[in-house]
């Protein structure tokens, strides 16, 4: 029974993909791998902190009925590009490496990546995570 809930669901997993290698031609990161609900579509084969990191993507996806996951994802990136567009070259990224733009910059600060690159390295944090915790983690 505790399969058929929408919390446990995980997303159908595609590796050694040219998909990603395409999308970042047009993209502002270099994709490795990427939700396209419900598949996770990578380049190569994906460790355990990725699928992670991809699965809670597809959680958040569930959470806004799909399509408010990818309008919010495209409105928060549209307005870090503009937010960012003149200061984005001294700032760096948690890891501390510099931005390579201002489009790299506004992904790096989309609500659902902020919580996936914050939260993809705890193995149990899919079993504990919290509807909507990605609203915790937002700032712009």
């Amino acid at each position: 029974m505790k399969k058929l809930l929408p919390k446990n669901w995980k997303p159908l997993f595609i590796e050694n993909s040219k998909v990603p290698g395409w999308l970042s031609k047009i993209a502002p990161i270099n994709i490795g791998a990427i939700t396209l609900f419900p598949f996770v579509i990578s380049r190569h084969s994906l460790n355990e902190s990725t699928r992670r990191h991809e699965t809670i993507h597809f959680q958040q996806a569930l959470e806004t009925l799909v399509v408010f996951f990818y309008l919010l994802y495209l409105f928060d990136w549209l307005r870090g590009v503009i937010k960012y567009r003149k200061n984005w070259d001294e700032a760096r990224d948690l890891k501390g490496n510099r931005y390579a733009s201002a489009s790299n910059k506004a992904y790096y600060r989309i609500r659902a990546e902020q919580e996936a690159y914050a939260c993809q390295g705890f193995e149990n944090y899919l079993d504990s995570r919290k509807r909507y915790q990605w609203t915790r983690y937002y700032r712009v």
